[in-house]
């Protein structure tokens, strides 16, 4: 380096141009060294009209929509306001017909966007037929699926109800629900209660067995488990997930922490409540055998916690996400409950021993409800122990994913902190016009079903939300704005 460079650089310090993510341009502003950000990225975007449409709602539009772009980012902070003051209770587990508002009579209600039986995979179609001989509509599977065949059952989405479900997502009306209030908002959202390990409905398993602990879990899991939670006058959740994060979960594929802090939280409730000393054993057992048990109730809060921010007008941030083995969808804020849908990908990680990704099935599940409020994938900096589960690579990866995460989300919730990252809060409140903008689709951790009927679960890993879910979304959403 020339002498007189070397002592203009000592003397006035580096000037920085980034190009590309502004992440590194935000880091270098915090260590107080002037940086010129320049918006740059490889093309993701091929259609026209979705780059018209971004640059028109471009936050340095000084033009005529102007006004509207203002009215966009108020509507955003808002939202994430929202989903920050939320204030999530269990207070209940119930009969999801005594909850449900609405349910209707011979009704299944299933994972991610709406569909038909003709286009349910295999792990659906089996699932569906399990519950349908479990509610006593018919005696046998083979009767089950003519039954699911002949249009005499209705089938809709958790998410119409307030409910969401993991992998297939089954919930018909003597299945036990736990029940999440949102004591800030006064909303309520609803999740069947794990079914522990091995063969479950949740991957398709519909034999004796499966029925027959979901019988058990209607007729003293359900009622034992609610009658603690009643007598506890409810369990808060933020402050316990908060202690799972610094605890090595991201509530998505690792619940293990969160587990262990419920089951010590409702014990002494269940001690007191249970009756009997067997049934008291036998639900700690279950409990306690199973560290994915508390998935559900994150899944519950996190559904209560996301939904008064949905429906507020001109907000483009994502309010559901959700995928059912066929296909991935999204709803957003401000353009109400209408689905933005793409075929379902298949998550890249690592298989049991014995199996490949010629034997696992598409994504499925309404479990990615919790990456819309930060936890999951965008939590993933606090789990390393997770990163090998899912094939993620290292634990710097991990983090890097929670990175991304910040590009593409309005702020961090400060009550949800990461201690990998100096306690920064989880990225919170994906933006449909921040995915565009920067090409970086919603990563989500998951579990991998097999495609064929009733075999489980094959493997854990990383996928993505399909990008055109989101072109779609913004088109609509111009249109609603009438910014086309």
């Amino acid at each position: 380096m020339p002498p007189t460079l070397s002592g203009q650089l000592l003397r006035d310090g580096p000037k920085v141009v980034n190009i590309g993510l502004s992440g590194f341009a935000r880091d270098l502003r915090r260590q107080r060294v002037p940086v010129v950000q320049v918006d740059w990225k490889p093309p993701l975007i091929t259609d026209s009209r979705t780059a018209e449409i971004l640059e028109t709602l471009s936050p340095n539009q000084e033009t005529e929509k102007g006004a509207m772009v203002r009215s966009i980012e108020a509507a955003n902070a808002e939202a994430l306001d929202r989903i920050c003051a939320g204030d999530p209770v269990l207070v209940d587990v119930q009969p999801a017909a005594a909850v449900l508002a609405g349910f209707p009579d011979r009704t299944v209600l299933h994972a991610g966007p709406p569909i038909t039986w003709d286009r349910m995979c295999g792990p659906m179609r089996s699932a569906v037929a399990g519950a349908i001989v479990f509610e006593g509509w018919a005696n046998t599977l083979r009767d089950a699926e003519g039954l699911a065949e002949s249009g005499k059952i209705e089938f809709q989405p958790n998410h119409h109800f307030d409910a969401v479900g993991p992998m297939t997502g089954m919930t018909t009306p003597q299945m036990q629900v736990l029940v999440v209030e949102n004591r800030e908002f006064g909303n309520r959202a609803y999740c069947t209660v794990n079914e522990g390990l091995g063969n479950v409905m949740r991957f398709g398993g519909n034999d004796a067995e499966v029925v027959a602990r979901l019988e058990w879990i209607a007729a003293e899991v359900g009622p034992a488990l609610g009658a603690a939670i009643r007598h506890r006058g409810g369990i808060p959740l933020k402050g316990l997930i908060a202690r799972g994060l610094s605890m090595g979960d991201e509530m998505h594929m690792r619940n293990a922490a969160c587990t262990s802090l419920f089951i010590r939280e409702l014990a002494p409730a269940l001690a007191e409540t249970a009756g009997s000393g067997e049934l008291l054993a036998s639900l700690l057992e279950f409990m306690g055998g199973n560290d994915m048990f508390f998935l559900n109730i994150a899944m519950a809060m996190a559904k209560a916690t996301i939904m008064p921010a949905h429906g507020i007008e001109n907000c483009t941030i994502v309010t559901t996400m959700a995928r059912n083995g066929t296909d991935f969808g999204i709803r957003v804020s401000g353009t109400g409950d209408q689905w933005f849908t793409a075929p379902a990908a298949m998550a890249q990680g690592l298989y049991f021993a014995g199996f490949s990704e010629d034997d696992g099935n598409p994504d499925i599940g309404d479990s990615c409800i919790v990456e819309t409020v930060g936890l999951g994938g965008f939590a993933m900096a606090a789990s390393p122990a997770v990163v090998g589960f899912v094939g993620a690579g290292s634990a710097a990866d991990a983090i890097g994913y929670t990175r991304s995460m910040a590009e593409i989300t309005v702020g961090q919730n400060p009550e949800w902190t990461l201690p990998s990252l100096d306690y920064t809060g989880v990225p919170t409140a994906i933006d449909v016009l921040k995915v565009l903008e920067m090409g970086i689709e919603p990563v989500i951790n998951t579990a991998i079903a097999h495609r064929e009927p009733g075999r489980g679960q094959v493997g854990a890993g990383v996928v993505r939300a399909p990008f055109s879910c989101f072109e779609q979304a913004l088109a609509r959403f111009a249109e609603s704005v009438g910014a086309i």
